[in-house]
């Protein structure tokens, strides 16, 4: 077809193949990687919770009996706020292609964001490199600039939940949760510490990108205690963000990139607030006690198996069974739809998509292999480059 983007290849810097062309020995690899790997997070993630649900005396009855509680109507609407996050998120990209197309299509970078996340979900972490690989192709623009464009996107999204853990640790006193003094004091000041930690990474950013020659500068200058090795990585993050910001060197652009993050989280929370509502145990909780649970599933997320999650789910039971004394059955309930609204919910729509594209599973795989190996190789030329400068 026409429109698909199997039948383009492009020129980033290098070339760019949707053509079935296998990388050598690579699929075999990636294959049993992929099934070793969703092998042994499944069995990690029933060792632990049969661990906790032995302790807990768990009654499968009480859980099957949770979700004919739930109100479905409250769930149905968070998985359709939770699709618009991935709106916004085309919306917050679009601003960072426009120095590279005057106009770029957000129709087609939503679809390209919902494939994107639909391969983190199925593939795992290395699927993160899909979307802006997809989107070099789609918008023909050079794939070391998405690249940079994603990195940037995910500076905004963890400082994002670097302030709302430390609000939420700040808060855990005063709100529902059972924390005692002693414990409460030493949350409360790790929150203030990390959120003030994530206002000075805010600041610094900022004049990184503002002043970013002058800052290069000194910040090499600052690390020069630190062994080379250490200095080169630091440097090449630095280099990564530089090379994202040098799209939004206007003040329009930054206002924007985070106007657009701010509403992001913002709609993030609804979506909890209306996962919350479904049960009635959960249904009262605070906007402050939403915040609580929702810091704390943002830092769990980053530990994801393929296909089945982990860190959402262990992290979720032990926070409302621990922090908020919900049986263990309606904890697990919960923490499993909550899944499957915000990272399960939009492999429907990716996986539609991905077929409108011509991307069958196998060239999906294929994709996300190619992204990773061009992803590889930027890298690796970024590296020779510092080592000549």
């Amino acid at each position: 077809m026409q429109g698909s983007i199997l039948a383009r290849s492009g020129k980033n810097g290098g070339e760019n193949r949707l053509d079935g062309e296998k990388l050598p020995g690579q699929r075999g690899a990636v294959r049993w990687r992929m099934i070793l790997l969703l092998a042994a997070g499944a069995a990690l993630l029933i060792w632990l919770l049969r661990e906790r649900w032995q302790e807990a005396q768990f009654q499968w009855g009480e859980f099957t009996r949770s979700f004919l509680l739930v109100n479905w109507k409250w769930i149905l609407a968070g998985w359709a706020v939770g699709v618009l996050t991935y709106y916004g998120r085309a919306l917050r990209w679009a601003v960072m292609l426009r120095p590279l197309r005057a106009q770029p299509s957000i129709w087609r970078l939503f679809k390209a964001t919902t494939i994107g996340f639909t391969a983190v979900v199925l593939l795992g972490r290395p699927g993160e490199f899909v979307r802006p690989y997809l989107i070099s192709l789609r918008e023909r623009v050079p794939f070391s600039s998405q690249l940079a464009a994603w990195f940037l996107e995910r500076i905004c999204d963890l400082l994002a939940v670097l302030l709302i853990f430390g609000f939420t640790l700040s808060q855990l006193g005063g709100a529902g949760a059972k924390v005692g003094p002693k414990l409460h004091w030493v949350l409360e000041v790790g929150g203030y510490l990390l959120g003030f930690m994530g206002l000075v990474c805010l600041v610094v950013l900022f004049l990184l990108a503002r002043y970013s020659e002058t800052m290069r500068r000194r910040l090499a200058e600052a690390l020069v205690f630190l062994p080379e090795r250490y200095q080169q990585r630091i440097q090449r993050v630095v280099d990564a963000f530089l090379e994202g910001s040098a799209a939004v060197k206007s003040q329009n652009s930054a206002r924007w990139i985070f106007l657009y993050t701010v509403l992001e989280w913002l709609v993030i929370v609804v979506c909890f607030v209306c996962i919350f509502k479904a049960y009635a145990a959960t249904s009262s909780f605070a906007l402050r006690d939403v915040l609580i649970v929702m810091g704390f599933v943002a830092f769990g997320s980053i530990v994801q198996i393929p296909g089945v999650g982990g860190g959402v789910q262990i992290v979720m039971i032990v926070v409302l069974t621990e922090l908020y004394g919900l049986g263990v059955e309606l904890a697990t309930s919960i923490s499993l739809l909550t899944w499957a609204v915000t990272f399960v919910g939009i492999v429907p729509i990716g996986l539609l998509f991905a077929f409108h594209e011509g991307l069958n599973w196998k060239r999906l795989r294929q994709l996300e292999v190619d992204a990773v190996a061009s992803a590889r190789a930027h890298s690796e030329d970024t590296e020779k480059t510092g080592e000549k400068t």
